[in-house]
């Protein structure tokens, strides 16, 4: 392990911080320009869904091809440059076609940063010591800086606004990213002997893994596409939902804070474990709180459900996939988090029109099944990670 530096950790903090700005304005507030662009809900969700289905097929073929040159750093500086063009090419006056060429462009080639970073910043920690979750907790913070920046001003007159912050958040993403060191590229062991550079894409235990990391993120599809939907008929009143998510995002960022002490006595698969019991409690609960109180205290354990999942996955990933393909699992993971959550979403819709409650049921059952198969498969994770190198 190579000596610490404040340096690395701080900048990889402010690559996750860029990046995770332009989602935060991208993800709740561009379908609001999309309207103001002058197209229908129809072709508003046409051009969004189009766009989510390549993203989710682009982010492994895209990581990989950056794992291949061995150059992560500049693959994402120019899939952030890639970026920013699409959003302007956005503003060039045009009908349908312009439009759903600069989004679904803009959705596809930015679909690789994330995973990319999450493989330099994981790269990081493990040669340095930093501490993954502190880095990646200020892409939490900017995704909340985001979303408060872009309420004030996701108004017609002023969207235009919304467009060159988006793009300089893609700039400045590329800027940040050559400000950090390169990484030593993994050699191919010589031929007769074991290659540690060996991906585990060809096994057959990966798949079923790969499936069930995804699928604890997943179950936070009912929430995600009716949770504010279902406390607005509630007649919870729009700042209140505003302040709720802020505090699922707070409890987030608490766990980044302490996690890299609670990794030092639990292993990846603990962490999956006790997130998808905290997702039985909270989607259980979810349609019987009706109190600020109640709902409040049910959010905080988005620190779990979503905080802890994610560490895990990320984590056992980090262990079981050698660095020379690191962008490909995480970006793996992406399109097996991204799948499950579409799939999640559409059967959610359909039992949301049944009955309101019945989404968020169906999520912790989906939880109690994650947990039961991440029991029952910890002991081969575990063998997994250690015949990799894990510790």
């Amino acid at each position: 392990m190579t000596k610490f530096s404040p340096t690395i950790s701080a900048r990889v903090a402010a690559l996750f911080a860029c990046h995770f700005f332009g989602f935060g304005l991208f993800l709740p507030f561009f379908p609001v320009v999309l309207e103001f662009r002058g197209l229908s809900a129809v072709e508003i969700g046409f051009i969004l869904g189009a766009g989510t289905i390549a993203r989710i097929a682009a982010s492994p073929i895209l990581s990989n091809v950056a794992d291949r040159t061995g150059k992560r750093r500049q693959s994402i500086l120019i899939y952030s440059l890639i970026g920013a063009a699409f959003i302007a090419f956005f503003a060039v006056p045009g009908g349908l076609i312009v439009v759903g060429v600069s989004v679904i462009g803009y959705m596809v080639i930015k679909a690789p940063v994330l995973p990319l970073s999450d493989a330099y910043a994981l790269d990081a920690a493990r040669n340095t010591g930093a501490d993954y979750a502190r880095m990646r907790l200020w892409g939490s913070a900017g995704f909340v800086a985001a979303t408060l920046i872009g309420g004030s001003i996701a108004s017609e007159k002023s969207s235009w606004l919304l467009l060159v912050l988006i793009a300089l958040a893609a700039l400045a993403t590329g800027a940040v990213v050559m400000m950090l060191p390169k990484q030593q590229r993994e050699e191919k062991a010589p031929e007769g002997t074991h290659d540690a550079t060996e991906a585990p894409f060809k096994a057959p235990w990966f798949w079923p893994v790969l499936a069930l990391l995804g699928l604890f993120q997943a179950s936070h599809a009912a929430f995600y596409g009716f949770g504010t939907l279902y406390w607005q008929a509630m007649g919870v009143p729009d700042f209140t939902i505003g302040s709720l998510w802020a505090i699922g995002v707070v409890a987030e960022i608490a766990l980044f804070i302490v996690a890299g002490k609670l990794a030092l006595r639990f292993d990846p698969p603990v962490f999956l474990i006790v997130a998808g019991l905290a997702a039985i409690v909270r989607w259980s609960l979810f349609p019987l709180a009706d109190s600020f109180f109640s709902m409040a205290l049910l959010q905080t354990l988005h620190g779990l459900t979503f905080g802890a999942s994610h560490l895990g996955a990320v984590a056992i990933l980090a262990r079981v996939v050698p660095n020379r393909w690191a962008g490909t699992g995480q970006g793996l993971l992406a399109t097996s988090i991204g799948i499950l959550m579409a799939i999640g979403l559409s059967v959610s819709g359909t039992l949301y029109e049944v009955d309101p409650d019945m989404p968020f049921y169906l999520m912790a059952a989906v939880s109690a099944v994650g947990v039961l198969a991440m029991v029952v498969l910890t002991p081969l994770v575990r063998q997994r990670m250690a015949d990799a190198g894990g510790d």
